[in-house]
Protein backbone atom coordinates (compact mmCIF):
# COMPACT_ATOMS: atom_id res chain seq x y z
CA UNK A 1 0.00 0.00 0.00
CA UNK A 2 2.57 2.25 0.72
CA UNK A 3 4.52 1.85 -2.42
CA UNK A 4 1.48 2.16 -4.70
CA UNK A 5 -0.79 4.15 -2.79
CA UNK A 6 1.44 6.31 -1.23
CA UNK A 7 2.38 7.11 2.49
CA UNK A 8 -0.36 9.51 3.23
CA UNK A 9 -3.47 7.82 1.53
CA UNK A 10 -6.50 6.87 4.09
CA UNK A 11 -6.24 3.28 3.36
CA UNK A 12 -2.36 3.47 4.09
CA UNK A 13 -2.70 4.59 6.73
CA UNK A 14 -5.67 2.37 8.26
CA UNK A 15 -3.83 -0.56 7.21
CA UNK A 16 -0.83 0.70 9.15
CA UNK A 17 -3.78 1.19 12.19
CA UNK A 18 -4.80 -1.88 12.22
CA UNK A 19 -1.20 -3.57 12.18
CA UNK A 20 -0.35 -1.59 15.41
CA UNK A 21 -4.01 -3.35 16.54
CA UNK A 22 -2.31 -6.79 15.89
CA UNK A 23 0.97 -6.01 17.27
CA UNK A 24 -0.84 -4.58 20.61
CA UNK A 25 -2.97 -7.80 20.80
CA UNK A 26 0.28 -9.85 20.66
CA UNK A 27 1.58 -7.95 23.87
CA UNK A 28 3.81 -6.02 21.46
CA UNK A 29 2.85 -2.54 22.84
CA UNK A 30 6.27 -0.80 22.01
CA UNK A 31 5.96 -1.49 18.47
CA UNK A 32 1.95 -1.12 18.80
CA UNK A 33 2.51 2.35 20.39
CA UNK A 34 5.18 3.72 17.68
CA UNK A 35 3.11 2.83 14.51
CA UNK A 36 0.11 4.23 16.28
CA UNK A 37 2.06 7.66 16.99
CA UNK A 38 2.93 7.97 13.27
CA UNK A 39 0.07 6.78 12.32
CA UNK A 40 -1.63 9.92 14.68
CA UNK A 41 0.32 12.81 13.72
CA UNK A 42 0.14 11.65 10.00
CA UNK A 43 -3.75 12.18 9.98
CA UNK A 44 -3.45 14.90 11.93
CA UNK A 45 -1.17 17.02 9.67
CA UNK A 46 -3.10 15.36 6.53
CA UNK A 47 -6.85 15.54 7.47
CA UNK A 48 -6.99 17.46 10.39
CA UNK A 49 -7.75 17.22 13.82
CA UNK A 50 -11.35 17.10 13.79
CA UNK A 51 -11.61 14.23 10.79
CA UNK A 52 -13.18 11.09 12.40
CA UNK A 53 -10.19 8.70 11.20
CA UNK A 54 -7.54 11.24 13.41
CA UNK A 55 -10.16 11.14 16.12
CA UNK A 56 -9.91 7.24 15.91
CA UNK A 57 -6.31 6.64 15.78
CA UNK A 58 -6.02 8.93 18.60
CA UNK A 59 -8.16 7.15 20.70
CA UNK A 60 -6.34 3.34 19.50
CA UNK A 61 -3.31 5.00 21.06
CA UNK A 62 -4.99 5.87 24.00
CA UNK A 63 -5.86 2.70 24.65
CA UNK A 64 -2.35 1.24 24.03
CA UNK A 65 -1.34 3.80 26.96
CA UNK A 66 -3.99 2.36 28.88
CA UNK A 67 -2.93 -1.50 28.64
CA UNK A 68 0.77 0.39 29.30
CA UNK A 69 -0.75 1.58 32.60
CA UNK A 70 -0.03 5.09 31.50
CA UNK A 71 -3.16 6.05 32.76
CA UNK A 72 -2.78 9.57 32.53
CA UNK A 73 -1.47 10.04 29.12
CA UNK A 74 -4.64 8.10 28.16
CA UNK A 75 -6.91 10.27 30.05
CA UNK A 76 -5.83 13.30 28.16
CA UNK A 77 -5.98 11.74 24.99
CA UNK A 78 -9.27 10.30 25.45
CA UNK A 79 -10.74 13.71 26.75
CA UNK A 80 -9.24 15.48 23.74
CA UNK A 81 -11.30 12.93 21.94
CA UNK A 82 -14.20 13.07 23.76
CA UNK A 83 -14.64 17.23 23.48
CA UNK A 84 -13.85 16.44 20.18
CA UNK A 85 -16.22 14.39 19.17
CA UNK A 86 -19.07 15.81 20.71
CA UNK A 87 -18.07 19.23 19.11
CA UNK A 88 -18.23 17.50 15.96
CA UNK A 89 -20.54 14.54 15.85
CA UNK A 90 -22.91 15.39 18.64
CA UNK A 91 -23.44 13.93 21.97
CA UNK A 92 -25.24 11.44 20.22
CA UNK A 93 -22.98 9.46 17.63
CA UNK A 94 -21.83 6.19 18.82
CA UNK A 95 -18.24 7.05 18.26
CA UNK A 96 -19.13 9.84 20.83
CA UNK A 97 -20.73 7.45 22.86
CA UNK A 98 -17.61 4.93 22.61
CA UNK A 99 -15.31 7.77 23.39
CA UNK A 100 -16.88 8.75 26.37
CA UNK A 101 -17.46 5.02 28.18
CA UNK A 102 -13.29 4.47 27.10
CA UNK A 103 -12.74 7.70 29.16
CA UNK A 104 -15.07 6.31 31.56
CA UNK A 105 -12.99 2.73 31.79
CA UNK A 106 -9.89 5.07 32.41
CA UNK A 107 -11.86 6.59 35.18
CA UNK A 108 -12.51 3.29 36.77
CA UNK A 109 -8.84 2.20 36.34
CA UNK A 110 -7.45 5.30 37.85
CA UNK A 111 -9.91 4.61 41.13
CA UNK A 112 -12.30 7.49 40.35
CA UNK A 113 -15.27 5.76 40.72
CA UNK A 114 -17.65 7.76 40.98
CA UNK A 115 -16.56 9.77 37.51
CA UNK A 116 -16.73 6.20 36.03
CA UNK A 117 -20.28 5.42 37.09
CA UNK A 118 -21.31 9.17 35.65
CA UNK A 119 -19.94 8.90 32.50
CA UNK A 120 -21.26 5.25 32.09
CA UNK A 121 -24.92 5.38 33.20
CA UNK A 122 -25.14 8.26 31.40
CA UNK A 123 -24.06 6.49 27.74
CA UNK A 124 -25.61 3.70 28.70
CA UNK A 125 -29.27 5.67 29.07
CA UNK A 126 -28.52 7.04 25.73
CA UNK A 127 -27.45 4.08 24.31
CA UNK A 128 -30.53 2.61 25.04
CA UNK A 129 -32.40 5.01 23.36
CA UNK A 130 -30.18 5.77 20.41
CA UNK A 131 -29.33 2.01 19.68
CA UNK A 132 -31.42 0.19 21.74
CA UNK A 133 -31.07 -2.13 24.69
CA UNK A 134 -29.70 -5.60 23.00
CA UNK A 135 -27.41 -3.61 20.98
CA UNK A 136 -23.66 -4.64 21.06
CA UNK A 137 -22.63 -1.24 22.44
CA UNK A 138 -25.47 -1.18 25.13
CA UNK A 139 -24.77 -4.48 26.59
CA UNK A 140 -21.06 -3.69 26.84
CA UNK A 141 -21.03 -0.40 28.56
CA UNK A 142 -23.49 -2.06 31.17
CA UNK A 143 -21.34 -4.82 31.77
CA UNK A 144 -18.56 -2.04 32.47
CA UNK A 145 -21.40 -0.35 34.57
CA UNK A 146 -21.67 -3.32 36.69
CA UNK A 147 -17.87 -4.19 36.78
CA UNK A 148 -17.39 0.15 38.46
CA UNK A 149 -20.69 -0.92 40.88
CA UNK A 150 -18.93 -3.99 41.96
CA UNK A 151 -15.40 -1.88 42.20
CA UNK A 152 -17.92 0.59 45.15
CA UNK A 153 -19.53 -2.68 46.92
CA UNK A 154 -22.72 -1.79 45.26
CA UNK A 155 -23.24 -4.99 44.97
CA UNK A 156 -27.44 -5.39 44.21
CA UNK A 157 -26.91 -2.54 41.33
CA UNK A 158 -24.02 -4.73 40.08
CA UNK A 159 -25.95 -7.93 40.04
CA UNK A 160 -29.37 -6.34 38.33
CA UNK A 161 -27.07 -5.44 35.41
CA UNK A 162 -25.09 -8.82 35.48
CA UNK A 163 -28.51 -10.68 35.06
CA UNK A 164 -28.40 -7.91 31.53
CA UNK A 165 -25.05 -9.06 30.57
CA UNK A 166 -26.18 -12.65 30.47
CA UNK A 167 -28.60 -11.54 28.13
CA UNK A 168 -25.67 -11.02 25.55
CA UNK A 169 -24.72 -14.46 25.58
CA UNK A 170 -28.19 -15.47 24.47
CA UNK A 171 -28.60 -12.20 21.91
CA UNK A 172 -25.17 -12.75 20.34
CA UNK A 173 -23.54 -15.83 21.31
CA UNK A 174 -21.00 -16.85 23.29
CA UNK A 175 -18.52 -15.55 20.78
CA UNK A 176 -19.60 -11.66 21.74
CA UNK A 177 -17.43 -10.85 24.11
Amino acid sequence: MRRVLGEEHPDTLRSIGNLALTYLKQGQVKQAEELQVMVMETMKRVFGEEHLDTLLSIGNLASTYQKQGQLKQAEELQVVVMETMRRVFGEEHPDTLRSIGNLALTFQKLGQLKEAEELQVMVMETMKRVLGEKHPDTLLIIGNLASTYQDQGQWKEAEKLQMVVKMRKSVHGKEFY
